[in-house]
């Protein structure tokens, strides 16, 4: 198992999504990952999900997804002795992450600029939607509203369908990602300067970030990108085609690609029809190009394309959903999910590990996603509370 953050102490103040994908991912390299919640509720993503049964139960399917590895604690920032139990718990920390509305953790007494004077060693990261200033900066943040902000419906889609929103909640997820990146280059910087650093996660700046071309061709091109479905605007053929059965994603950009793409096809006259027979001329005649191509493929399966094109050389991969794409022995040869036994009447429930490999030890979330407040004793106990102190901020709802 990936160990590179061992002895790393992380307090984990965040709700739902960006800020607990941050520390899933530094929790399965080994951080020892606090989360810190509100009693009775905790984290909103533990009653999110398809199924009703694990959000009454507090174990939410969205909660599951990236809370693995880590420990709970519930713990009223809004009291006075559970602020000053946090102060406790940051004095063995190195690293917070919060992801409230600029200003909340302030009010709170408990801001960037009160933790680091207290701990100049401390690396403290705030995820919002828009950053901690700027005129936008108090405004709710959701995914679709950084997507929409940031550009990335009016390229998602085609011309029929944009802009689109992306399936699933991207912005939420770079941001988290981004955060993560920027907290483990922190901690690489403290260990040679002995100091800490403050660090300011915009999810919409994040998004923007992951936009290169398309932002770049209008600030250099001043060319407005367009959505262009499935597509690549870049190449042809490059997109998606219909099979005999299932659709088929091929990207043959590059000119001996196609050639062999031709040649696969059993059609040769395509790679010398002047319509096609140069990169820019393919582009200018795509939709000629893409029917052309598509009358041949429907003599076989998306599936027996992919495999012969690829062992050809040419780039090729069926269109799957999810269910099949899990299943794919691609990722059964990873170790990509992670299973753990029984949690809230489940026999077993599975999530996803970190997108690379170490040769060291695999990331790898260590435990299962925990119940609420699980851990509240032993960790309060582990920075010396004495029972009786237990008990009384338990009948004070403090903890």
């Amino acid at each position: 198992m990936a160990d590179l953050l061992r002895g790393i102490r992380v307090l984990d103040l965040t709700n739902v999504l960006a800020g607990p994908f941050c520390c899933f991912q530094l929790a399965q390299l080994g951080a020892d990952v606090i989360k810190i919640e509100r009693p009775g509720s905790g984290d909103l993503a533990r009653q999110l999900g398809a199924d009703s049964d694990l959000n009454a139960a507090n174990m939410g399917a969205s909660f599951i997804a990236q809370n693995a590895g880590k420990r709970s604690v519930t713990l009223d920032l809004k009291h006075q002795r559970g602020r000053d139990v946090f102060l406790r718990l940051c004095d063995t920390a190195d690293v917070v992450v919060e992801n409230f509305r600029p200003g909340v953790m302030d009010r709170l007494g408990l801001g960037a600029s009160v933790l680091t004077a207290r701990d100049p060693r401390l690396v403290y990261c705030a995820i919002s939607g828009f950053g901690q200033d700027g005129p936008l900066a108090q405004n709710p943040a959701y995914d679709q509203i950084i997507q929409g902000l940031s550009g990335v419906m009016s390229v998602t889609g085609d011309e029929t369908t944009a802009p689109l929103r992306v399936g699933y909640p991207i912005c939420d997820t770079v941001g988290g990602m981004t955060a993560a990146f920027a907290i483990t280059a922190a901690l690489a910087g403290r260990a040679s300067s002995g100091r800490g650093e403050v660090i300011d996660v915009s999810m919409l700046e994040a998004t923007l970030a992951t936009m290169g071309w398309p932002v770049s061709n209008w600030l250099v091109a001043q060319v407005a990108p367009q959505a262009f479905g499935n597509q690549n605007m870049t190449a042809a053929p490059s997109g998606t085609f219909r099979t005999a059965a299932g659709l088929l994603n091929i990207a043959a950009n590059k000119h001996e690609q196609f050639l062999s793409l031709c040649a696969l096809l059993d059609r040769p006259d395509l790679a010398h029809d002047p319509r096609f027979d140069m990169r820019e001329n393919r582009k200018r005649h795509r939709a000629a190009l893409n029917a052309e191509i598509e009358a041949s493929l429907k003599a076989r399966p998306a599936r027996d394309w992919a495999s012969l094109l690829n062992r050809h050389g040419v780039p090729a991969g069926e269109v799957l959903d999810l269910p099949d794409a899990l299943e794919q022995p691609q990722i059964a040869a990873r170790n990509v999910k992670r299973s753990f036994d029984g949690m809230a009447g489940r026999p077993a429930v599975t999530v996803l590990r970190a997108g690379f490999r170490l040769a060291g030890g695999d990331p790898d979330p260590r435990t299962p996603p925990p119940q609420l407040g699980a851990d509240t004793e032993s960790i309060l106990r582990e920075i010396g509370l004495e029972a009786e102190e237990l008990t009384a901020m338990q009948q004070e709802g403090v903890i």
